[in-house]
């Protein structure tokens, strides 16, 4: 197993999109615990102050110390626990955003004095809104930083971008929760063996290089011959290699990317659905609304004037609604 190199990696963290969920600010008392439920996404847990634990199914329990990030792996419940006995009761205090998704501003177990305050939530990161990047994550991810990391203070930032809903909401929590994610993709490159347990669809070099072609100019003519040829693979090893890593086939990925990009096109709303259609690969129109029905269930034209209704009752822009819709599909 071999690290994926330096350059291929930045191209392709450029590429990672990453939206919230839910993220809540959770206080946690001394002998109480607060439960997270499994999702089909990942959790995430950093630790602001106090000590305790966290609880992730049947495995061992992580310690939470200041400043300890877990990420926890989808289908995975977990729950907080902080030491010294009090008595408990359990309470929220929930904000609905104007795009409908749950922005939970405060989680309290417990009403003696605080031992654990944790900034926890559920997030979704992927590759071209296409490949969820701890989609095959088996175990937690459990990083110690120290204060001068700065990410307490980038998840805070995020919470307070949350609840104040204000224009570019979405682009700044994305551009926060990137950095953290950051930290732990350059803390997982100590070794291959910790990279490929952290992203085993990452674990093959010249895989993740065909994936970067198609990521960063999803337009090119594509195919899985030249696909193979960048990988440095035989067309039937690549298709083995590549399914076995991502878990879909080469062209079945590029048809999600290429329909992800146009339908942030379609609802921009700036460009006509022939060219929209040549900047992501096709050559007619036809084909490609084909392609989009088969992903989205509806022409690009319905999608577009979809949108334009929907922005104009709902008051936000096209693009904050493509966000909301590729958090409802997360």
């Amino acid at each position: 197993m071999k690290l994926l190199p330096a350059a291929d990696l930045d191209r392709l963290l450029l590429e990672l999109e990453v939206d919230i969920v839910t993220l809540s600010e959770c206080v946690v008392s001394p002998e109480q615990a607060l439960a997270f439920p499994k999702k089909s996404i990942s959790g995430i847990h950093y630790n602001l102050s106090g000590t305790g634990q966290l609880v992730v199914g049947n495995l061992s329990p992580i310690d939470l110390t200041p400043h300890t990030l877990v990420i926890i792996p989808p289908t995975m419940s977990c729950q907080i626990t902080a030491r010294r006995s009090r008595s408990a009761e359990n309470t929220s205090n929930s904000e609905q955003s104007a795009d409908g998704s749950a922005i939970i501003s405060g989680l309290f177990s417990g009403g003696g004095e605080p031992a654990v305050r944790v900034v926890s939530g559920y997030i979704q990161a992927t590759y071209g809104h296409s490949i969820d990047i701890f989609k095959s994550l088996t175990m937690p991810i459990v990083e110690r930083f120290d204060e001068t990391s700065g990410l307490d203070k980038n998840l805070k930032m995020a919470l307070a971008e949350l609840l104040m809903q204000e224009i570019g909401m979405r682009a700044m929590t994305a551009v926060l929760l990137k950095r953290v994610l950051l930290a732990i993709f350059r803390r997982s490159r100590k070794s291959a063996e910790i990279w490929g347990e952290r992203f085993p669809s990452l674990s093959e070099p010249q895989i993740t290089r065909a994936l970067v072609s198609m990521l960063t100019d999803p337009a090119a003519a594509h195919s899985v011959k030249s696909l193979a040829s960048t990988a440095g693979f035989s067309r039937s090893a690549f298709m083995k290699h590549f399914t076995d890593a991502i878990g879909n086939s080469p062209m079945a990925v590029l048809k999600r990317v290429r329909m992800r990009k146009a339908a942030g096109l379609l609802a921009a709303d700036t460009l006509h659905i022939d060219q929209i259609a040549s900047l992501v690969g096709y050559a007619s129109r036809s084909s490609f609304s084909r392609g989009f029905r088969s992903i989205y269930g509806v022409d690009p034209s319905e999608y577009r004037t979809d949108n334009r209704s929907r922005a104009i009752s709902e008051k936000i822009t096209p693009a904050s609604i493509d966000s909301r819709a590729a958090m409802e599909k997360a």
